[in-house]
């Protein structure tokens, strides 16, 4: 069975494809077979970078599709060993059905209270349908400066979730990228890049974990 990460938020525009997207390219860079499933079927905002990916050949290549549904996204799980969900910007009923069958729910967010107010509250409904904490966690995406992540850390420590070591900087660089089928962990852009792949580690740990939990028969 493969390990199942989904990247879920209440809103658009806080990084959950640029994170989901990141992590694919790790992923396939390991020699792990990679799935980035996109289910937000107007968007198709991965799909779009999974073939700009395509033109490029010194890249690892990530296999990505588009999906109406989870349960078609899942048809050929056995022939990968990571399928990373991203979902739409917004929850929805099909939300509970991604999370429950994820060994890790990332919910991105930016730093501003307009982000994070809804994104503990999205938390919070995960938790109600089931969701034990040790697989939930936040990353923090689009910050300007030390002060913004100092609130934010603030702010979820308080509400009691784990927010991820590191952070993505609101970087010009990064959406250039992206356009052109890269991901963040594949340029090279000085301190930035030092917090951005500190979180990409970070979220790689937490799977490790995860999935050790499993093997042990320890997972929540």
């Amino acid at each position: 069975m493969p390990l199942i990460v989904s990247f879920v938020s209440q809103k658009g525009g806080v990084g959950k494809s640029t994170l989901a997207r990141a992590l694919a390219a790790v992923g396939a860079s390991g020699r792990l077979r990679v799935k980035l499933a996109d289910l937000d079927i107007q968007q198709q905002t991965a799909v779009r970078w999974g073939k700009a990916r395509q033109k490029r050949a010194a890249v690892s290549p990530v296999e990505v599709g588009a999906f109406r549904t989870f349960e078609d996204a899942l048809e050929d799980r056995d022939a990968f060993d990571l399928i990373i969900v991203d979902t739409p910007g917004h929850t929805s009923a099909a939300t509970s059905t991604v999370a429950r069958a994820s060994h890790v729910i990332v919910v991105p967010t930016s730093a501003t209270i307009d982000d994070l107010y809804p994104t503990v509250l999205l938390l919070h409904a995960l938790e109600e349908i089931g969701i034990p904490r040790s697989r939930l966690a936040v990353a923090l995406c689009r910050v300007l400066d030390a002060e913004e992540e100092n609130v934010a850390r603030d702010y979820v420590d308080a509400a009691g979730y784990e927010l991820l070591p590191g952070y993505i900087p609101e970087r010009s660089t990064y959406r250039n990228a992206q356009n052109r089928g890269q991901a963040l962990t594949e340029t090279i852009d000085g301190s930035a890049n030092e917090s951005a792949n500190l979180l990409i580690e970070s979220l790689l740990r937490k799977i490790a974990a995860q999935s050790a939990g499993m093997r042990n028969g320890t997972d929540d």
